[in-house]
């Protein structure tokens, strides 16, 4: 049996756990690649889409206090082995489903598995953070990212070649069952507790209520807005730069691919800023890079304005989000599986929420206008970065 050095030990927790990010963001891609072919295959209109879109965030809220108990009861090494199988694997009813309602079941439990993952994920980062003992968030979904770029290439390919989406998820859930079943046992084992959970109630182990941290629920509260605007840049940036920019047919997604680019880039500055500066003052320049960026969008909806501010608006974005999960992860309340599900859950409903809720608003004001108020969210994250105390890092003795 060969021993690795501590050095060697860390880096393949690290490896590990950000295969898992890069495999989660392959999954999500290969689902918003095909939506365009499933909705002309069960000839839905733009509002009947919407209505069946809202499965997967209330999958997510179903799933939130089971994800939290799982996690923390089990393990999140156990539940991101798990979620990984389960996650690519309820792609496929998506592809079958022959009428909206089977479709909306499909989302709606492929909602619960993006929960679980989500949760078990970002609290296995948590795990590494804490050994590393520095912040590495950053370029976990810096992976997740990449893992996104890669499964829509992977996707237009599909596409390309006229392949229709049941070969396509057969083809990613059985690259990812084999991807989890090689770096599965690298994860790491035990998950933080909280510091106070052995010392209460005479050493014995207080209710969800009790050890909740309204602390958590801040940061979750701002990942919620970070992920709005994230979500608005994922599905709507390209029609803003064909309805309100004007752009031409070939640059229409000129704005995406810039805010991407730059979203992908941050996340592996993002740890880097962090150790510089501070985690507030990153998340507080986080949240007026997003407000200045679709301002200017908005003020002066040109090409080469309303790119440049989706660049800074995809810097605003890339930082936000892992830092919250990981100054969550430090509770003193809360178990870190259980604080991650609550941020996790709170911003990724952001994440699902927000693009239905612009077609709405769109639809009453103009898609100009409504970008003006997205806008307001980044400016949301800087104030409650402002005005809440970021808690600093710690070891912890295991």
């Amino acid at each position: 049996m060969i021993m690795l050095t501590k050095k060697q030990a860390l880096r393949r927790f690290r490896i590990s756990v950000s295969l898992f990010f890069f495999l989660q963001g392959i999954v999500f891609a290969t689902w918003a690649n095909r939506i365009p072919d499933i909705k002309k295959a069960l000839h839905l209109n733009d509002a009947e889409l919407g209505n069946v879109l809202f499965a997967i965030p209330v999958g997510q809220v179903a799933a939130m206090v089971l994800s939290a108990w799982l996690v923390t009861r089990y393990g999140s090494r156990k539940m991101l082995v798990l979620a990984s199988v389960l996650y690519p694997l309820f792609l496929i009813p998506l592809s079958i489903a022959d009428n909206p309602y089977m479709l909306m079941g499909g989302l709606f439990f492929f909602g619960m598995s993006a929960n679980l993952f989500n949760t078990a994920s970002n609290t296995q980062g948590v795990n590494v953070e804490n050994l590393y003992g520095k912040t590495i968030m950053g370029s976990f979904h810096g992976l997740w990212s990449l893992g996104g770029f890669l499964g829509g290439l992977i996707g237009m390919g599909f596409v390309g070649m006229d392949i229709p989406p049941f070969p396509h998820f057969i083809f990613i859930f059985v690259s990812s069952v084999l991807l989890m079943s090689f770096i599965r046992r690298h994860l790491v084992k035990c998950d933080r507790k909280a510091r106070n959970t052995a010392i209460h109630n005479n050493g014995t182990r207080t209710s969800w209520v009790k050890r909740f941290d309204p602390y958590v629920l801040a940061l979750g509260a701002m990942a919620f807005a970070a992920m709005v605007c994230e979500g608005c840049m994922y599905d709507w940036s390209g029609v803003y730069f064909m309805q309100v920019v004007s752009a031409p047919e070939k640059l229409i997604q000129l704005g995406y691919v810039v805010c991407m680019c730059t979203m992908t880039a941050g996340r592996f500055l993002a740890d880097w800023f962090v150790a510089r500066f501070g985690a507030k003052k990153v998340i507080c320049t986080s949240g007026l890079l997003i407000f200045s960026g679709m301002i200017l969008a908005v003020a002066v909806p040109s090409l080469p304005f309303a790119t440049a501010g989706f660049f800074l608006v995809g810097f605003g974005i890339s930082s936000t989000v892992p830092i919250c999960y990981s100054v969550a992860g430090r509770s003193e309340k809360m178990d870190s599986g259980l604080a991650v599900a609550t941020v996790s859950s709170i911003g990724y409903l952001g994440f699902l929420i927000g693009p239905p809720v612009i077609g709405h608003i769109s639809h009453a004001i103009s898609l100009h206008y409504t970008f003006a108020v997205i806008a307001c969210f980044g400016l949301l994250v800087s104030i409650g970065a402002a005005r809440l105390p970021i808690r600093k890092k710690r070891q912890d003795n295991r």
